[in-house]
């Protein structure tokens, strides 16, 4: 599948549009039932202190698809994604009130590639963190 981008109306450091994600702790359980990742550091606040962490937090597999979603909502079609990858930086840190965390996905077109290919370069930040680092995408645009 292509995206309904075409190819021709991107360049280098085109911007996406922008996504702000609220994770609350209900979104953390939901998460964990769908994944079936119930790793208490994801729930259980006196646990996550104990192994070291500042609170409960957000699971990483989480962090990285809702980042995708920059890419997926500019192209319109989630099966023109070729390529995925992030490393995780930070956490993001849920706290226990009705505010939640919140993440600020980014996206931006850092390279034209060969056969209609485009990598996106991503950003994911919480708070003042960086929480995913060599986040990138590449697509296949029309």
């Amino acid at each position: 599948m292509t995206a309904k981008i075409s190819y021709a109306d991107v360049e280098v450091g085109t911007e996406l549009p922008g996504l702000t994600v609220t994770v609350t702790r209900a979104t953390l359980v939901r998460y964990a039932g769908a994944s079936g990742d119930f790793n208490p550091i994801h729930w259980n606040e006196k646990f996550a202190v104990e192994v070291g962490l500042p609170d409960v937090i957000a699971h990483g597999m989480f962090t990285m698809a809702e980042a995708i979603r920059v890419v997926t909502d500019w192209l319109g079609d989630p099966g023109a994604v070729v390529e995925y990858g992030v490393k995780f930086t930070k956490p993001v840190v849920v706290p226990n009130d009705d505010k939640g965390a919140q993440i600020e996905l980014r996206g931006k077109v850092g390279a034209l590639l060969d056969d209609g290919l485009v990598r996106v370069d991503l950003t994911a930040t919480s708070g003042s963190d960086k929480v995913l680092g060599m986040a990138r995408a590449v697509v296949r645009l029309a």
